[in-house]
């Protein structure tokens, strides 16, 4: 009950964001490869703001 109300810290939120990013650069690589492209890089970006949050 206490974790209901639990506040998610930067880097779960950013993990989070990071995870759906590379299952839809995944699902779209199939049809259009640009485009897949484009997300896994914003990924990637992300995980470099995750990296940095963790080292703090």
């Amino acid at each position: 009950m206490l974790g209901l109300f639990k506040k998610k810290t930067e880097s779960e939120k950013l993990q989070e964001k990071y995870k759906s990013l590379l299952e839809k650069a995944h699902k779209i690589s199939h049809s259009n490869r640009s485009e897949s492209d484009k997300l896994m890089a914003e990924a990637e970006e992300i995980a470099k703001k995750i990296e940095s949050l963790l080292k703090k």
